[in-house]
């Protein structure tokens, strides 16, 4: 199910190009590290998220993205600024927080965000401390002309699985 969730979510949603800069949170886990994959196939700048130096270091030197930055840093946003200087078309999102917040004044006009998951908050019993940051993003999303979508692998895309199998196996 990851492949299948990285795959239609990165293909269907973000539409990756060649030459795009892709960011992607949880970049070690089955579906970041498939959605980077993808994404280098493509022809994308990838950029992963990963909690720590050694899923940095695996992130890049086993998966082959391009950078990845630990966001436990105290100036991971800051990182994030210098990985992505021509701005972030794509960002597959299965973790908000705080990684989203660095995420989005980087978002470049027409980018997509892919969204499988939001694990920083799924235990959460109430609203973030902090101010209400609802309507930037919605002024964001406006200005920007941002797709932001969520989805439900199975479904939302149960239907297809029969052709992620024939073009990539299994099936």
């Amino acid at each position: 199910m990851p492949g299948f969730t990285a795959y239609m979510g990165l293909l269907d949603i973000g539409q990756p190009k060649e030459g795009e800069t892709l960011v992607v949170a949880a970049a070690t886990g089955p579906v970041g590290a498939t959605v980077g994959q993808i994404g280098k196939l493509k022809g994308c700048r990838v950029v992963g998220v990963a909690g720590g130096a050694e899923k940095c270091r695996h992130a890049i030197e086993v998966l082959g993205f391009d950078v990845c930055l630990d966001h436990h840093a105290d100036d991971f946003a800051e990182q994030l600024v210098k990985a992505c200087p021509k701005g972030i078309d794509i960002y597959y999102e299965n973790v908000g927080g705080k990684v989203f917040d660095a995420v989005l004044p980087l978002l470049n006009t027409s980018a997509r965000i892919p969204v499988c998951g939001l694990v920083s908050s799924y235990n959460a019993t109430e609203l973030p401390p902090g101010p209400d940051r609802l309507p930037l993003l919605m002024a964001t999303v406006l200005k920007k002309r941002i797709r932001l979508q969520g989805f439900i692998i199975a479904q939302d895309y149960g239907h297809r699985i029969h052709e992620f199998r024939r073009r990539w196996g299994n099936g």
